[in-house]
């Protein structure tokens, strides 16, 4: 199996927008998420020196929270990888509290250079509550574990 990193991107206080970082934590209770294989990352909100990590790794699972999708709550989107470098940016514009996904992109590969990896899938999880509150909706966080049991499937020996 490649070394895999699983990064989750939100703010646990934004509600809904958590789900990324949901994801991680219940990744983090499986047994079979043990093994040097496998990298479970947090990326909450200001996690930009956590991008160092992701060297060795040939293979990058994203997942975050999309907002005006125009679907409901809870609704799942896998990126293809087209899509995915397509949208690296150059020298994309962060503020160091608020990096989100296709900017972490846009960096690792500034940072991993030739090691950058070929193998990278998105999950977006479309939400619409992103207020000042703790915990996630009912809707999104279904999709959220729905999200980990397929990372599960996908990363568990076969």
């Amino acid at each position: 199996m490649p070394r895999t990193a699983v990064l989750g991107f939100g703010n646990p206080v934004r509600s809904d927008d958590g789900v990324g970082c949901f994801v991680i934590n219940y990744l983090q209770k499986q047994p079979e998420m043990e093994s040097p294989n496998i990298s479970l990352i947090d990326m909450g909100t200001s996690a930009f020196e956590v991008l160092f990590q992701l060297q060795g790794h040939q293979r990058l699972l994203f997942v975050d929270a999309v907002v005006n999708s125009g679907e409901p709550d809870g609704t799942l989107f896998l990126l293809p990888a087209s899509e995915i470098n397509a949208m690296i940016q150059e020298d994309p514009m962060v503020f160091l509290h608020s990096l989100k996904w296709d900017q972490a992109l846009s960096y690792a590969k500034k940072i991993l250079g030739d090691q950058y990896p070929e193998d990278i899938s998105v999950y977006l999880i479309a939400v619409s509550n992103t207020r000042l509150e703790v915990g996630l909706s009912q809707a999104v966080e279904e999709a959220g574990i729905r999200v980990a049991h397929r990372i599960l499937n996908d990363l568990s020996p076969k």
